[in-house]
């Protein structure tokens, strides 16, 4: 139309400002500063997922600006996740029935989560770990509720072995022994933390409390229940599980990982340790 009718008469037409259309001309086809940085994050969230399947946007998010500094909202991160399909591998859900409370170790926690120093509050269970051979690892940790830092670990490839959970229960006694305040251990009701064996071995420890959940009832211990949920996960999307030669190994890095690097919402994105020796801890 331009060919025809000149473009002074076109804008004053349109009540446009010529130099304002010359300006739209120069710079049409070309992003926006805020088009450019949504394109940029999305590509930085894209990365990020391909390596950590199992994050959701506020992690990826925290992920991204510790690694690049770059200040923005989880609300942009949403917003860029949802338009690149980015969504967490994720597992489901379930419901549970309450259960009895078990008659020497009561559930003294209570629901009552909210830890105020580091090893008020820990909490211990197992959980299995399959390989693609066939293999069956059965892997005990206790997680500080804290800062949700692993403070012991054992792996064993035996079936029903009992070591690794006295194992966990001797490193829990030797830092227990040097704290002046009580510290309480939650666990289920298995077999082996409601053994009379098990109470002995940290039957010298005074200030070792423990605390139970009530028969078949994974909600009063909701920390570790869910932690193991999404600790399989990233064993197995992110850490690639079921091809490794060597659990063991595998086991010792991610929780070095888990510890050092592995930047938690709760720890209002620092990592496990970072986050308490920043607490004077």
């Amino acid at each position: 139309m331009s060919k025809e009718i000149p473009i002074k008469v076109l804008c004053e037409m349109l009540n446009v400002n010529r130099s304002g259309y010359y300006k739209w001309k120069a710079r049409h086809g070309t992003l926006n500063q805020y088009e450019q940085d949504r394109k940029d994050l999305t590509e930085l969230l894209k990365e990020a997922h391909l390596k950590h399947k199992t994050y959701g946007y506020h992690r990826l998010a925290d992920l991204i600006r510790k690694e690049t500094g770059w200040v923005f909202s989880d609300n942009l991160a949403h917003k860029c996740c949802k338009s690149a399909g980015i969504k967490a591998k994720g597992r489901k859900t379930y419901h549970y029935h309450k259960g009895e409370e078990h008659v020497k170790f009561p559930n003294t926690v209570a629901g009552q989560w909210t830890a105020t120093r580091p090893m008020e509050i820990v909490v211990s269970d197992m959980t299995i770990l399959k390989t693609k051979n066939g293999t069956k690892y059965e892997w005990t940790y206790i997680l500080d509720t804290f800062n949700n830092e692993i403070i012991a670990s054992s792996l064993s490839p035996k079936t029903g072995d009992v070591k690794p959970y006295f194992d966990c229960l001797k490193t829990l006694v030797q830092k227990a022994k040097k704290q002046t305040l009580p510290v309480v251990l939650h666990t289920d009701q298995g077999s082996v933390y409601s053994s009379r064996a098990f109470e002995q071995a940290h039957a010298d420890c005074t200030n070792l409390r423990r605390s139970m959940s009530r028969v078949g009832t994974p909600t009063d211990n909701p920390i570790i229940e869910s932690i193991n949920g999404w600790i399989k996960e990233e064993l197995r999307i992110d850490f690639n599980l079921k091809e490794s030669n060597d659990v063991p190994k595998l086991i010792d890095e991610y929780v070095q990982y888990f510890n050092n690097e592995r930047y938690s919402t709760k720890c209002k994105g620092k990592s496990p340790v970072q986050y308490r020796t920043e607490l004077g801890y």
